[in-house]
């Protein structure tokens, strides 16, 4: 899932990032590449979308992709890495700004809702391809960052049953569960252009959980 009520930042490259060329070096070119690949991953799946599809869709001969990337794999990971290094941090400087429990919580969905639009393709890449990728050695972080996020939302959850700010009889882990999918899933349907802001989005979902979630007190 993923800043406050604006786009979680870019982070800074991945140690050891993979692939042809440094991730910050690259040009505008490469970066246009990424954002091609990105929706026919999307939209058509990534095991489906071959090397030769993304540079027609690109404008660019096979031979010439392989100039930035050395295998389709490269820029999945790319596209992947970015944004969940992105909402690591983001995660985390929204739990150390916001002390509070409740406080936390809601700015966590509303950075989750919040990257739908901008990352629309990493989070269907991960929620259609998840299982196919985990399978490739060099998405082994898959795993790691998705545990990392659980944690901080589950400590979050345990901290407010704690202080007596959400109900004792929550399961945290089964709550981030509900939580989280909820969320991932609107990005089948979710269009920034459409009748709900994301704002408003967020604020939707807010008032269907946290009536459920919090004691009253």
């Amino acid at each position: 899932m993923a800043a406050t009520k604006r786009q979680a930042g870019k982070p800074a490259a991945r140690t050891g990032a993979r692939g042809n060329g440094s991730r910050g070096g690259g040009s505008e070119r490469r970066q246009a590449l990424v954002d091609i690949a990105a929706e026919l991953f999307a939209e058509r799946g990534f095991k489906a979308t071959t090397v030769r599809e993304i540079g027609d869709a690109a404008g660019v001969l096979s031979g010439s992709l392989y100039h930035h990337f050395d295998s389709k794999e490269t820029i999945a990971d790319e596209i992947l890495s970015t944004y969940l290094d992105g909402i690591v941090q983001t995660y985390k400087r929204i739990i150390d700004e916001h002390p509070r429990p409740g406080d936390a919580l809601r700015e966590l969905v509303r950075s989750a809702f919040a990257s739908l639009g901008p990352h629309r393709a990493a989070i269907t890449i991960l929620q259609n391809e998840r299982s196919y990728l985990a399978e490739l050695p060099r998405f082994a972080y898959l795993t790691k960052i998705e545990n990392d996020v659980r944690r901080m939302w589950v400590k979050v959850i345990e901290a407010g049953i704690a202080e007596g700010t959400f109900r004792d009889d929550l399961d945290p882990k089964l709550t981030y569960q509900f939580l989280r999918d909820a969320i991932w899933v609107a990005v089948r349907w979710f269009t920034p252009s459409g009748r709900l802001s994301v704002d408003q989005l967020a604020d939707q979902y807010l008032k269907l959980v946290m009536e459920g979630l919090e004691t009253g007190r």
